[in-house]
């Protein structure tokens, strides 16, 4: 049975319950559901069988809707039917049900595995999944499907690996429309440190950051029963990560320079590597042969030792090793899900429009999917927008899961209640007009998440408007709560400019170290102490952090949870809608000309459309399809659209080498506050072309429907009957440690940009003085890289022209603040 064929009677007597009491109301229930379910003749109900079923509200536990969907039962109504009729009387909630339960019947019973190969070599990625008969398959690398002859079944064959192969691949299973997504599998070259192109990379080309591998893991013949020592060092700026390979395949938690084997048994023998990496560049040390001599002991078991990879002073004492049962216990945390919402708010209607948001949310989206977030990712909510966007990440949450929140715009703080302000807050604004980040949090504990994260990119200053002052009670301790501020109590938080993009100076440096495998408050203990080395913020913006956080929780925790429990699969599911995008067409014109219709993401309610033209007659000398006739929900700058380049149309986060087919000439639109669609989206394509016999331009016209892409489907516009988020509840019930507030001395600097920041583009900040970048290499216990020297102060009024990313003096034009209240 496929799914196209799933009947009524296939759901569970709780659903079924369910969906009865929803549908026994007048206004939008039974009866209505009757009347569009009898447009097919299979399942039109005489008007006996009508009042057979409204005789059942006499009974005490009588359902009128309970009978009528036995009447479908037994005609073998499809669910996809139903779920069509049910939309069709805008019956939401009853629909949504539908689309759960039929979501929760695939469940992925084998995730496909990160695999490491050398060149040539063969790799296979496979995709189990259990469910009706007739379950499709797609694979895509990043966000590009594989249209291969393996890209359409459960296993997907990479041979021979080339460098071209190297990236994230995921898997969809589907069948009819509705689908689950498998987890992200990274498949990588396995390669002797600069031995080949591609086998390390550069996500930072151009960088003045660097990483050299100073000691090799050596070959070795160990006899059984004996001791086992690898090591690698590296140096490098930021500092580097490990992970340790054998024969080809990563050893779990083995994130150490040395890795100690106290027992060997024959099972360890083969070839031992490492891969060295931090943000901006990886490499691999040579492969060490380990060979086991014969002898009679038992089992090993696995030991790690904690060095520090960036000291040159090998003479100093390190802590007593863990036994491995220490070990593997002190580091067992873990999260049953990962999710984010990212909120940039920068054209506000009544107040200063800020610059560094785009940046700083792009940016962060793609740091927090190498760990495995959920994201979504905003720009430019209004109040009732922003209150939905927080109500559909709460569903998200469940017990154990992570969960953080990034706000970057203008904001304020009263009474210790941090406030984040939509960008239609009107110019005296109070916290009516606001979101309450702890009425957030209360609503996240409900959850029995596993942690909390906040990082506000926001002004704290306090807000004379609102002399409010409300204390609805205590948080429940949980010890799981962190909160980073980009800036301490009653200041103000900054952003540098380069030309028509700017920096967060909080993103700037957190960057460097939010992927780093540490407890969340050392990490950013770590980003305050980096800040507070930053000469042109100094005395002006320093990071405060607050937790109560009791155990060692990182963001780079794994990810554990029962294969196919129901909440993981409505989260994928919750989480797809938002990032479903319209798919590929090809539009045929009566002139022959064929245009290609593609569709890309750059936030989740930010869509850039490209057209190119794929066939062209010969008597057609020239032509270009360009889109026009937008509705009136959507945002699109006209001045900026059918563009050359993705530049030139106003995408800073999306990278035209990225997208399919890059060599094929396009022209982009860029569509934003998709969140505000009411209806499909519609537009036509207006196809401009002459013969050559001609000198009159033609025009041809098709309309396009495209659905409801990406977060527009949530319907972040509506009102809900939801409980507010702006209700005070003050942190000093929360039981935090002692804030700390970091002074500032000099530190390093920041360095890429659009053009060589791979796949994490972001500009370098902007002041007012010349700065001069320091590009050795050394150790950050031992000394740093300075970011500014300057003595000059800032001027708020001047503007100067800046240099080349790359060259070593930079000018720096007015260092503009994130808010002014």
């Amino acid at each position: 049975m496929d799914g196209c064929h799933m009947c009524i009677d296939a759901l569970k007597e709780d659903v079924l319950a369910k969906l009865s009491q929803m549908l026994d109301n007048s206004t939008c229930g039974w009866r209505q559901l009757a009347t569009a379910a009898a447009k097919h003749p299979r399942f039109q109900c005489s008007e006996k069988e009508m009042t057979a079923c409204s005789l059942h509200v006499l009974n005490a536990a009588g359902s009128p809707a309970r009978c009528f969907l036995a009447h479908l039962a037994d005609r073998r109504c499809p669910l996809d039917f139903l779920s069509r009729c049910l939309t069709e009387i805008d019956h939401r909630e009853a629909a949504q049900l539908i689309s759960t339960t039929m979501a929760e019947l695939i469940r992925i019973t084998a995730q496909p595995q990160s695999q490491h190969s050398r060149p040539g070599s063969r790799v296979l990625l496979t995709c189990g999944a259990s469910g009706p008969p007739g379950l499709t398959y797609q694979w895509f690398k990043g966000n590009e499907e594989i249209l291969d002859q393996t890209g359409g079944s459960p296993q997907l064959v990479l041979f021979p690996l080339s460098p071209a192969h190297q990236g994230h691949y995921i898997c969809r299973v589907s069948y009819g429309e509705r689908y689950v997504f498998s987890q992200w599998a990274h498949v990588g070259l396995v390669c002797s440190a600069g031995s080949s192109p591609g086998c390390s990379s550069s996500l930072f080309p151009g960088s003045v950051s660097g990483l050299q591998v100073v000691l090799q893991p050596q070959s070795q013949v160990v006899s059984e029963g004996a001791k086992l020592r690898l090591e690698c060092q590296a140096k490098a700026n930021p500092p580097a990560q490990v992970q340790w390979y054998h024969n080809n395949k990563p050893l779990p938690q083995k994130k150490t320079p040395v890795l100690e084997i106290p027992c060997v048994t024959t099972e360890h023998r083969g070839e031992y590597s490492c891969k060295v990496y931090n943000l901006y560049h990886e490499v691999w040390t040579d492969a060490a042969a380990v060979n086991i001599e014969p002898s009679s002991v038992p089992g090993a078991s696995w030991v790690e030792v904690e060095e520090d990879f960036d000291s040159e002073d090998d003479s100093r004492s390190h802590p007593p090793q863990q036994t491995s049962e220490e070990s593997s216990s002190a580091k067992n945390f873990y999260a049953t899900d990962k999710v984010a919402l990212l909120i940039g708010n920068m054209n506000y209607l009544h107040h200063t429009p800020l610059c560094a948001p785009i940046c700083d949310v792009h940016e962060l989206t793609n740091l927090l999917r190498q760990m495995d977030f959920k994201v979504v990712s905003l720009l430019d909510l209004s109040w009732q927008e922003m209150q939905n966007a927080v109500a559909e990440f709460l569903m998200l949450l469940d017990k154990g899961v992570y969960g953080l929140l990034y706000f970057a715009g203008h904001g304020y703080e009263n009474y210790g209640n941090s406030f984040m302000v939509p960008i239609d807050a009107p110019a005296s604004y109070t916290s009516d007009h606001c979101l309450c980040v702890q009425s957030i949090l209360s609503r996240m504990q409900e959850k029995q998440t596993g942690l909390n994260v906040f990082l506000l990119d926001m002004c704290r200053q306090r807000n004379f408007n609102d002399d409010v002052i409300v204390h609805p009670g205590p948080l429940r301790v949980t010890a799981n709560i962190v909160f980073g501020y980009a800036t301490c109590v009653d200041a103000e938080a900054y952003e540098v400019k380069r030309e028509d993009t700017s920096n967060g100076i909080f993103i700037s440096f957190l960057k460097q170290r939010v992927c780093e495998n540490e407890k969340v408050t050392v990490m950013l203990d770590r980003v305050g102490e980096d800040m507070g080395r930053c000469a042109i913020t100094r005395g002006r913006q320093a990071l405060e952090l607050r937790s109560n956080l009791s155990e060692r929780r990182s963001l780079t925790d794994p990810i554990q949870t029962s294969d196919g429990s129901a909440s993981q699969s409505a989260r994928n599911h919750q989480w797809a809608v938002a990032h479903d995008l319209p798919k590929s067409q090809c539009l045929h014109f009566d002139c022959g000309v064929q245009v290609q219709l593609g569709f890309a993401a750059e936030f989740s309610n930010v869509m850039v459309i490209y057209t190119r033209i794929l066939v062209k007659p010969e008597e057609v000398v020239s032509c270009s399809a360009q889109l026009t006739d937008f509705a009136e929900d959507v945002d699109v700058d006209l001045k900026k659209s059918n563009q050359d380049c993705l530049i030139e149309a106003g995408s800073l986060g999306l990278i035209e080498e990225e997208l399919p087919s890059p060599d094929v000439p396009s022209l982009y639109t860029r569509i934003c506050n998709l969140q505000r669609l009411k209806k499909e989206l519609t537009f036509t394509v207006c196809l401009h072309y002459t013969y050559s016999n001609m000198d009159e331009e033609i025009q041809e016209r098709l309309p396009v429907l495209v659905g409801k892409p990406l977060v527009s489907k949530l319907n972040l516009h509506e009102r809900r009957p939801t409980r507010s988020f702006s209700t005070n509840i003050s942190l000093d019930s929360l039981g935090f440690s002692e804030c700390s507030s970091f002074a500032f001395a000099e530190g390093p600097a920041l360095s890429g940009s659009m053009s060589n920041a791979s796949s994490f583009p972001k500009e370098t900040s902007r002041a007012d003085s010349p700065a001069k970048l320091r590009s050795d290499n050394v150790p950050e216990e031992t000394d740093c890289p300075e970011f500014f020297h300057t003595t000059e102060l800032l001027v708020s009024s001047k503007s100067l022209p800046h240099t080349q990313v790359n060259e070593t003096s930079y000018r720096f034009s007015d260092m503009c603040n994130f808010h002014s209240l």
